[in-house]
């Protein structure tokens, strides 16, 4: 804090005018007028005693480096002492001595355009000490509170503008309805938010990246049927994603059958290749938690390249080993050398092939306490020919998760994040920094108390951009200066770059004017792209936007067969929509026969209407081309269940047995198969093994004894046996439950029964 003889020596200077100095005056009932009251608190702090109380100032602190372009600040304090109704703030600027003087009634301030470019030029590589003076206006002004900062302007411009992603929150509604993420694209020059450059696709757009000159734009996408697509193009004003440059990481090593999203892509510093983790399966959990709403990490994956002059896909030697997971790639500006995370592969309690994996695959991290960490390595790119990954000293080995590398601009240093545990979204994740050959870590000094990462190096290395979630749930951008040892300033927060319900993230400098992209064209979007979307809502329970996305897609394509067959699902369970759905279903057949899921939906209408026959062999063709993986809106399991119903009311009851024998096997624990198996093995003469699986389900879930036709069937075969009293307690249990049904005629002809088992007569022979 100043001290009062030094107080006293300057000079009021610009106080007084308020358009230079931006004052925001606070009228008080005893003020003749705002240059009054501003005189009188001047007057107070410079020549009555020295505040006993503290005022912390906590934005920007201590240290702090603005980029000279920069829009006014806001400057932040908190004051706890009683009394204090407003604030003097004193800017003290070297080179001249004059201070500049504003007067707050919130514990804020952001100087006026014209004050500030006076402060921003007066403290160009020099220090300004920032004063917050709380004051007592009822007590004739007294100065009560004080704090005090010192912050400098850099002479280095931030020479790129940054383009990055805006998500809605929790993160599970992004991915429901996609349509809310949005791009934007600007310098931080300017005082108002950057514009949008691309927003709502119906798909998931996800990690981008650029080519070091900024001319190749690389970025995940969600197109046809492939989640692993990846669109890279040239970029301009009016630029486009065209179908035409659209990849998918499936086609690497297709024979090998296994699903790839291809995470965490990279475009080389040339334009020339892309790495990728391929071959991948990842934890990706929604959480509750509005600030940490996604458990994201892969657990298995290699590194894999593109080469877009050859057209052909690649492992990289020495980053595709299958032991281990290896992931985030990053290039080195000459593209000679890759730095990679790489964690041994986890091999899953629950593991059911998903690529994505649901909660109860990985219980161990989400409610056991496991970990998961990262070192960093690097290997060589050698063309392509890759080489032997070596660790990186300072970011592996140190009981902590390393990974999201970045080369600085010149290659000399490589920033990271480091983590107790997992990898991007963690509370802990702070920023340091290495050698880019390895050696001692230093933690930055713009790392904020809460979650800092998806950073990224201005092309003239004197800047950083990166994510925190130090002020908000929705992650801000913020920007720190690093010199040339790799030594970091106290960052300065872009708060004109976030909008209050979304969070900002993968903020990357782009080596373009700030008009160098005003547009992006989603040309990728099409029929199955609405369909893609409409899955993920009706997966989530958002019915009504599902339907509405079927919609859209056959607005585009009236012959998409996936596009009727989900919206005559929906609507087949909608009151007065039945018959709408019905159409739609019956089109998907005529478009595509074979359609597994249409004809299941034929299936089941035709069952519910007791035509059991005819919806017999749209079962059995449903069951042959139906994939054996999980799929909306039944699996293969619950189809075999639904036909061996069907087979059981059409007296079949040998191959219902069969069915639910299998399905039993596929999803073991299901009461409703266990007892259905029990009411066909029943029908064949069975006793001993119906009984056992009875109980089973019953175990399970009492609800399924709701019917009579188990127990029937038992006191048939109990009386086939001579085993009367259990014959009659079987029909007289099946008597109950058709009269609660008010199954009028079979509750006589159990009655009946029940008259012959008594008199040690058998009913008819069980079938076979």
């Amino acid at each position: 804090m100043t001290s009062r003889s030094g107080r006293r020596a300057i000079a009021v200077g610009l106080a007084l005018a308020a358009a230079a100095a931006g004052c925001l005056y606070v009228l008080h009932r005893r003020a003749q007028s705002p240059e009054a009251l501003l005189a009188r608190a001047v007057k107070a702090w410079r020549e009555g005693p020295a505040p006993a109380a503290a005022c912390a100032i906590a934005y920007p602190r201590a240290g702090a480096v603005f980029p000279p372009e920069i829009p006014p600040p806001t400057f932040v304090w908190h004051d706890a002492a009683p009394g204090a109704e407003a604030w003097l703030v004193a800017v003290e600027l070297q080179g001249g001595g004059e201070v500049l003087y504003a007067l707050a009634h919130e514990r804020r301030w952001k100087p006026a355009a014209a004050a500030w470019e006076v402060i921003a030029q007066r403290s160009r590589e020099c220090d300004a000490a920032v004063s917050v003076i709380g004051l007592d206006l009822a007590g004739a002004g007294r100065t009560i509170s004080a704090g005090r900062t010192v912050f400098r302007t850099s002479a280095d411009p931030v020479d790129a503008p940054i383009f990055y992603r805006e998500v809605n929150l929790p993160f599970i509604e992004a991915v429901i309805d996609p349509r809310r993420i949005r791009w934007r694209f600007g310098s931080v020059a300017g005082p108002e938010q950057p514009p949008v450059v691309l927003e709502n696709l119906p798909v998931c757009g996800n990690c981008h990246s650029f080519s070091r000159d900024g001319k190749t734009l690389g970025m995940d996408v969600d197109y046809a049927n492939s989640k692993g697509s990846y669109v890279i193009t040239r970029t301009a004003e009016q630029m486009a994603l065209p179908t035409s440059e659209i990849i998918t990481w499936d086609d690497y090593k297709r024979e090998d059958g296994e699903l790839t999203f291809g995470l965490l892509s990279q475009v080389s510093p040339d334009g020339r290749y892309v790495l990728s983790t391929v071959k991948d399966r990842s934890v990706f959990v929604p959480r509750p938690d509005l600030r940490f709403s996604q458990l994201f990490f892969p657990v298995k994956g290699i590194i894999g390249v593109y080469d877009r002059e050859a057209r052909a896909f690649f492992a990289l030697p020495g980053a595709d080993d299958p032991a281990f997971v290896q992931s985030n790639p990053t290039w080195s500006p000459d593209g000679k050398w890759v730095v990679f995370a790489r964690s041994r592969v986890h091999r899953l309690a629950v593991d059911r092939g998903n690529v994505l994996l649901k909660p109860d695959e990985c219980k161990e991290f989400l409610e056991e306490g496991a970990r998961f960490l990262f070192d960093l390595f690097r290997v060589p790119f050698n063309d392509g020919k890759g080489g032997t990954a070596e660790p990186l000293a300072g970011a592996s080995g140190d009981g902590l998760s390393n990974y999201f590398p970045k080369y600085s601009p010149d290659g000399r240093w490589i920033v990271f994040c480091k983590a107790k545990s997992f990898m991007l979204l963690q509370p802990d994740s702070a920023l340091f920094i290495i050698p880019a050959e390895g050696g001692p870590a230093r933690r930055l000094e713009c790392n904020t108390p809460l979650m800092n990462s998806w950073h990224s190096f201005s092309p003239n290395g004197r800047w950083l951009v990166f994510s925190s979630k130090a002020n908000s749930a929705y992650t801000q951008l913020f920007l720190a200066h690093i010199d040339a040892e790799g030594r970091s300033a106290p960052p300065v927060v872009l708060d004109h770059f976030t909008a209050p319900d979304r969070a900002a993230n993968i903020p990357e400098f782009v080596a373009l004017p700030p008009g160098g992209i005003r547009r992006i064209h989603e040309e990728f979007v099409n029929d199955r792209s609405f369909v893609r979307a409409g899955n993920e809502c009706f997966r989530n329970g958002r019915t009504g936007d599902a339907i509405r996305n079927y919609e859209e897609a056959l607005k585009l394509n009236a012959a998409n067969a996936d596009a009727h067959q989900r919206l005559g699902f929906l609507l087949s369970q909608a009151k007065g929509r039945r018959a709408e759905g019905a159409a739609h279903t019956a089109k998907a057949l005529e478009l595509e026969p074979r359609h597994p899921y249409a004809r299941n939906d034929m299936a089941m209408v035709l069952f519910q209407q007791g035509r059991y026959a005819e919806a017999a062999p749209h079962f059995e063709a449903a069951l042959a081309h139906m994939p054996e993986t999980e799929a909306v809106p039944y699996d293969a399991a619950t189809i075999r269940r639904h036909f061996a119903r069907t087979l059981l009311n059409l007296g079949q009851y040998g191959r219902s047995a069969e069915l639910l024998s299998e399905a039993a096997r596929r999803a073991p624990g299901d009461a409703g198969t266990l007892y259905y198996l029990a009411v066909a093995r029943a029908h064949l003469g069975e006793i001993e093994e119906p009984e056992r699986l009875y109980r089973e389900a019953l175990a399970l879930d009492p609800r399924v004894d709701l019917a009579p036709a188990f127990h029937d069937r038992m006191g048939i075969n109990y009386a086939a046996s001579g085993r009367f009293s259990e014959a009659i307690a079987a029909a007289q249990r099946a008597l109950m439950l058709a009269r609660a049904g008010r199954l009028a005629d079979l509750a006589r002809r159990i009655e009946e029964r029940i008259a012959r088992y008594e008199r040690g007569i058998p009913d008819e022979p069980a079938r076979s």
